[in-house]
């Protein structure tokens, strides 16, 4: 970009070349990368086909699209999704959203439905394609009881089928909706939840991971080893490790007897080995490094590492919230950094002898799913497709910040300052900051240049992005500081780092935003309610009333906030007291809700309800409903509209007129001057 040479722009008002429909139609998104012998697969969310994600295969140096025109490659198992894809011998399964039926792709067949239609209420995945048994493997989430809970199970299908619904394997706890709550499960119960089985390499054996409620995996889990006969019915079923106190994650065979996996028994998740041959199982650590090497399990078939085939793992390390790659020898417990530009790392699979293929970020371009060379860590995405190159001018490279919260901790974040070369601002003044908070709360804010956070940069904002009490990559220890004081320990990490920045002078304290999705809009509203540091916030899907959300959301979560909040029904005055719906005659900022319809997770009757409680008291709001979305926004038209949304409503009560052409969300109880275009200043509220 060329020096800056006109008049000085206030912060926040600067014109940027990069508009909200670019952030989300610059590129293809590709992910979810699985590897079949020579034969690469991934998938691709392409801006013009209107969210939906296509499965494509590279084989012999021929990219194909391999999921038929219209299909969207999707499951909404635990309606998160994830493992939607498996493939082995040239066979290729996956799940379509629509009907979430499996379809199977064979050598010289057309492309067939294995499952039966029964509109939606079998949902599969984690597909473990078995050749040799003319079988697939897989999860299996069933919701054709409407008086009982969603039950999870291990099935096995009929490649050559077209309607089996799975023959159970691990069958699924099966609890009706009006159980009492007592009514416990241990490890000697049906599971309430199964995950991440894996066929050993002579197809003998079947791993698997179980855990119950009210526990989420990253709580309590066991690891499950049983024997296969010819026809794929199991026997002499054990447990080999885990326990209530103990996570484990993504077992994987070393060989036919052994099994590594994750376990967080010292702290950190550290690779552990198993033979499952002798009795009883005992297990032993590979290393002890404090330094994390997987992530909570929110989705099945998720890889943290692979097994080379020499027996060595290729592993994620996780060091001050930055991700790396190392190549670590289970017979020495030595470990290898990987030199590479690459700061996270999602879904690792082993690509032939030295290279990987894995979704990667980088803190100066898009993330890419990419093969990095084990040997010198170079990079290369896959395919030779690439995004579009980022102009250097408009990059915000993050700065990794820590302060000190209420409770003593240290709190940790990635701090990305304002960034345009062709704009300046006036002497003396101080960019706008907009606090950014990851879902979970078990998620971690990670230093990667995104498009959506280039917006606000190249327009003059700061954005502090929170790893806040219960992120992950820090420890185990980190993670359950957020145990019984969720909108408590969280607020306080986002609160006290805004103020560290303004104190400090990077950022103007009158102008803070908040803004968070899912659990982090929860905070949002929490922060907005209980603290004075924020001048506006945003809230996408966020949690406005506690009581509501643990009596009406999804079987994953259902328990989730026993532990963030309180044992349910005993701890119903904690779940009052802390939910902002409760609390909104505390807010005194304005506030942007922003929802899905259809939003199974956080119904779509909390935002309404706390649009209406914001309205009743008089205060800025505005209410943005977006038809047809769930738990996240995935048509780009909608995804658009919530970033400009946003933008214009930072505009509107903070009295400064957004650079560029871009829709103006309509405002409630907007006092007449707070809407009127003109300087940098102001406050909310």
């Amino acid at each position: 970009m060329e020096t800056p040479s006109h008049e000085p722009v206030p912060f926040g008002a600067w014109p940027s070349p990069l508009s909200a429909r670019q952030v989300h139609t610059s590129s293809t998104r590709r992910s979810g990368a699985r590897v079949d012998g020579d034969t690469l697969l991934w998938l691709e969310a392409r801006p013009a086909d209107d969210g939906r994600t296509t499965l494509v295969r590279l084989r012999d140096g021929v990219t194909e699209d391999l999921s038929l025109p219209g299909q969207d490659v999707r499951t909404r198992f635990h309606e998160y999704g994830g493992g939607e894809v498996g493939a082995a011998a040239d066979t290729v399964v996956y799940t379509v959203f629509g009907d979430q039926r499996v379809w199977c792709v064979a050598p010289g067949e057309a492309p067939r439905p294995i499952t039966p239609d029964v509109g939606g209420a079998l949902r599969f995945s984690c597909l473990r394609v078995d050749p040799a048994r003319r079988a697939v493997f897989c999860l299996r989430e069933d919701q054709r009881d409407p008086d009982a809970e969603p039950v999870t199970s291990l099935v096995r299908l009929d490649l050559d089928g077209t309607d089996d619904p799975g023959t159970e394997l691990v069958a699924g706890r099966i609890r009706p909706l009006d159980a009492p709550e007592e009514l416990a499960a241990d490890v000697d119960s049906p599971p309430d939840f199964v995950a991440d089985h894996v066929l050993s390499p002579d197809g003998r054996r079947l791993a698997w991971l179980s855990w119950n409620h009210p526990r989420m995996a990253w709580d309590g889990t066991w690891l499950w080893v049983g024997d296969l006969d010819d026809a794929g019915d199991l026997h002499d079923v054990r447990l080999v490790a885990g326990s209530e106190q103990e996570s484990l994650e993504q077992p994987r065979w070393l060989d036919d007897q052994r099994l590594t996996y994750l376990s967080d028994v010292t702290g950190w998740s550290l690779h552990q080995v198993v033979d499952v041959t002798t009795g009883p199982p005992e297990p032993h650590a590979l290393h002890d490094l404090e330094l994390d090497h997987g992530q909570p399990r929110w989705r099945p078939d998720q890889s943290s590492y692979d097994v080379l085939a020499d027996g060595r793992l290729v592993t994620t390390v996780t060091s001050a919230g930055r991700h790396h790659l190392a190549v670590l020898d289970p017979t020495t417990g030595e470990s290898r950094a990987v030199a590479s530009p690459l700061t996270f790392v999602v879904d690792v699979r082993v690509l032939g002898p030295d290279h990987v293929v894995c979704q990667a970020c980088f803190a100066d371009r898009p993330a890419e799913l990419v093969t990095v060379d084990l040997r010198d860590g170079t990079t290369t995405p896959v395919g030779g497709l690439a995004w579009a190159a980022v102009d250097p001018g408009l990059v915000s490279l993050p700065e990794a910040v820590d302060w000190t919260s209420d409770d003593g901790a240290t709190a940790h974040g990635f701090l990305y300052p304002p960034a345009n070369a062709a704009v300046s601002a006036p002497d003396g003044d101080l960019p706008p900051l907009v606090v950014t908070l990851h879902g979970g709360p078990t998620s971690a804010a990670i230093p990667a240049h995104t498009a959506d956070r280039a917006f606000w940069t190249s327009r003059g904002f700061a954005v502090l992005d929170v790893n806040y009490a219960g992120s992950t990559g820090y420890g185990r220890a980190y993670r359950r500081r957020l145990d019984g004081v969720w909108g408590i320990a969280d607020v306080a990490d986002a609160a006290t780092g805004a103020r560290h920045l303004a104190d400090t002078g990077r950022v103007d304290g009158t102008r803070m935003a908040i803004t968070g999705g899912s659990a982090g809009g929860f905070t949002v509203l929490r922060a907005l309610t209980t603290t004075d540091v924020f001048t506006a916030g945003a809230s996408h899907f966020g949690i406005s009333d506690l009581t509501a959300l643990v009596l009406d959301t999804h079987k994953l979560e259902s328990r989730y906030p026993w532990g963030l909040v309180a044992p349910w029904p005993s701890g119903r005055e904690v779940y009052e007291a802390r939910s902002p719906l409760r609390d909104v005659d505390r807010l005194a900022a304005p506030l942007i809700l922003l929802q899905g319809t259809d939003d199974r997770v956080v119904p779509p009757v909390q935002a309404e309800a706390m649009a209406a409680a914001v309205r009743e008291r008089g205060l800025p709001v505005a209410l943005v409903m977006f038809e047809g979305e769930g738990h996240g926004f995935r048509q780009v038209a909608n995804r658009v509209r919530a970033l400009e949304s946003e933008l214009s409503f930072y505009g509107q009560v903070w009295g400064f007129e957004p650079a560029g052409d871009l829709s103006v969300v309509e405002v409630e109880n907007l006092p007449p001057t707070r809407g009127e275009a003109g300087g940098s200043g102001g406050t909310g509220g």
